[in-house]
């Protein structure tokens, strides 16, 4: 029954490749869209498009992560040589 919540190792590479390009597709529409603006943040001006730009970025480092998590889990690590 739950089998089909399950992939393989070259399916979890394509998702991940996938899931890094949208990512990528994201942070240039945002770049390109969002308009110039500075908002106060602590006291600073920080450029309105950054902070959306720091989510993405955030999601994108917690999906590398994830993914070499799960690489540990399965009993490689990534590079090809032993797992200590």
């Amino acid at each position: 029954m739950f089998a089909r919540f399950h992939s393989t190792g070259s399916e979890l590479d394509r998702k991940y490749w996938a899931a890094l390009a949208l990512f990528g597709a994201l942070a240039v529409l945002v770049w390109f869209t969002m308009g110039e603006g500075v908002v106060l943040v602590h006291g600073k001006p920080v450029e309105l498009r950054l902070l959306p730009l720091v989510i993405i970025g955030g999601l994108a480092l917690r999906t590398v992560l994830a993914r070499h998590a799960d690489k540990i889990r399965r009993g490689g690590d990534g590079d090809g040589g032993p797992t200590p």
